[in-house]
Parts: C-alpha cells; sequence; structure tokens
C-alpha cells in the first residue's frame, strides 16, 4: 500500500475484501448497546486508498479515512479512559488500543467484547503482548475497571 500523501511511503499489510459496510447486515450497532446515548459515531476505512484498523489514525498515521479526529474530539470532551472491544481483536481493536494509549489515554481492552482473525497465540496472543507492552490493560468483564464504568450514572 501506498501513502496517497507521499508515494516514497509504502507499507505492508493484508489485504482484506469488502466489509462491515454502513447499512448492511452485520455491521448495525447491536440492540444491546443504546445508542441513543452516543455523542458520535466514528467511521473508518472511508478511503480506499488506505488500510485504517484504528480508529484514531489510518496505516500511515493520518486521517484520510476517518470520519473525524477520535483523539481530538475525546479531549475535547474530557475523556481521559478508552474502553475497546469489537473485531477483529489482532488487527482493529489492537491498533486502535496501542494509538489510544500513545494518544495519551488509559486504556483497556475487554477480553469478552473481543473476537480475534486469529484466536492462536499467534494472533491474539501476539496482540495482547503488543497491547501490554505500550501499556495497554486487557481487563476481564467482571473486574475493577470495567466495573468502574458501571459506576458512572
Amino acid at each position: 500500500m501506498t501513502n496517497p500523501s507521499n508515494s516514497s511511503d509504502t507499507r505492508k499489510t493484508q489485504l482484506w475484501p469488502v466489509h462491515c459496510v454502513q447499512g448492511t447486515r452485520g455491521a448495525e450497532i447491536i440492540p444491546e448497546i443504546n445508542s441513543s446515548k452516543f455523542d458520535a459515531i466514528v467511521e473508518k476505512g472511508r478511503d480506499r486508498r488506505v488500510e485504517m484498523y484504528s480508529g484514531f489514525a489510518d496505516a500511515f498515521g493520518g486521517k484520510l479515512g476517518a470520519s473525524l479526529d477520535l483523539g481530538a474530539l475525546l479531549r475535547e470532551k474530557g475523556i481521559s479512559h478508552v474502553y475497546v472491544v469489537g473485531l477483529a481483536g489482532d488487527y482493529c481493536v489492537k491498533a486502535t488500543a496501542i494509538e489510544a494509549k500513545q494518544e495519551g489515554f488509559e486504556t483497556c481492552v475487554v477480553q469478552e467484547g473481543v473476537n480475534s482473525v486469529d484466536e492462536t497465540e499467534k494472533g491474539w496472543g501476539e496482540a495482547v503482548r503488543a497491547m501490554e507492552d505500550v501499556g495497554v490493560k486487557v481487563v476481564g468483564v467482571d473486574g475493577n475497571e470495567v466495573n468502574k464504568v458501571r459506576q458512572i450514572r
């Protein structure tokens, strides 16, 4: 993949079929999540020229594929902690969690809320180590970190 802003900057990446397309079955927010309480929804992967695993930045560290600057939005709202769940743990969840931490947020990945492309030690196991190496906490749904969120009203 070549950086649209700098043709000398290239990255090797996994190529994926089109997936998680807004408005299609499987891409909707599950009914158990009350989306009426959302302040914003970040749409990522909107520029076909760049891969965007993270909700914070594309593969080149830019914002080409995002509908808004997630880090700026969270700081504007006074958010200090980011909890990450979703698909795929070994790609998008990992990238989002690492970039959240790099942006200065206390970051947790909730284990039970993640599924990976590769659930083995090589896939999810390596993703957990990469996240923990930068200070991301991988936590359980019954742990203290998630209980703090439950207490917010």
